[in-house]
Parts: structure tokens; sequence; C-alpha cells
């Protein structure tokens, strides 16, 4: 199944990812499908200010490991405002805090329209 344009049209997902390419990539192939990509925050820092200060957040795309900083004050964050989040990384699963057992995680390379599924389908907006 794919995501359609449509449903994803106006969506504003956070992307926190410190590899320039990888960050491009995402930001672009979210365009095509219509999603805004707020960002990209390549240190934990920069994202904890968009999410503080951004405004309206839809969702939220997040390497585990950014510079040499771990993401997750990141997701609580966004955890504490109801955005929902998935992990990305090329680590393994054990490298993701129990406490974010709930949150999809993929490894790279990503299947943008699989993470915006995860994202969404949940809050019963896409199917």
């Amino acid at each position: 199944m794919m995501v359609s344009a449509v449903r994803a049209t106006g969506r504003c997902v956070l992307v926190v990812e410190d590899e320039y390419l990888l960050a491009k990539g995402i930001s672009d192939e979210f365009a095509k499908l219509g999603v805004e990509a707020i960002g990209p925050a390549n240190t934990v820092e920069r994202a904890l200010e968009l999410v503080e200060h951004r405004g309206r957040l839809d969702g939220a795309v997040l390497d585990v490991k950014v510079r040499d900083d771990l993401v997750f004050p990141v997701a609580d964050a966004l955890r504490a405002r109801g955005v929902p989040f998935v992990f990305v990384t090329g680590y393994e699963q054990q490298a993701i805090p129990d406490r974010y057992s709930d949150a999809e995680h993929y490894r790279k390379p990503l299947d943008l329209a699989q993470v915006l599924r995860a994202l969404f389908s949940k809050a019963g907006q896409l199917p």
C-alpha cells in the first residue's frame, strides 16, 4: 500500500538527521509526498529548539545517534507534546531504551512511505 500525496499533503514532520545527504534525501522525498520536512536538525540541541518553538509538528523521524549525542531527549519532548515519532538508525533495536518499546524502529535506508504510515496510521490519519 502506498501513501498518497493527498493524504500526506500538509503534514509537518521534523527530521533529525546529521548525515547531510540522507537528511536532504528524506526532505526531498517528503516534499514529493506533500509533506513539509521541518529541519533537518543535525544536533539534538537544534531539534529541541524546533520542538519547542516551531509550532505544529505532526510527526518526527529521529536518527538515534546525532553527532555524538543520543536523540532520546527529543523523543521525550515529542512524547510530552503527543507528537508521534519513529527512530531510524544503523544500530540494532537494543540501542533503543525499553521506555520507547511502543515506537517504531527502522534501519537505514528508509522506505519513507512505510515511515509515514507508521507515524500517522495509529492516529487514524492513514489507512
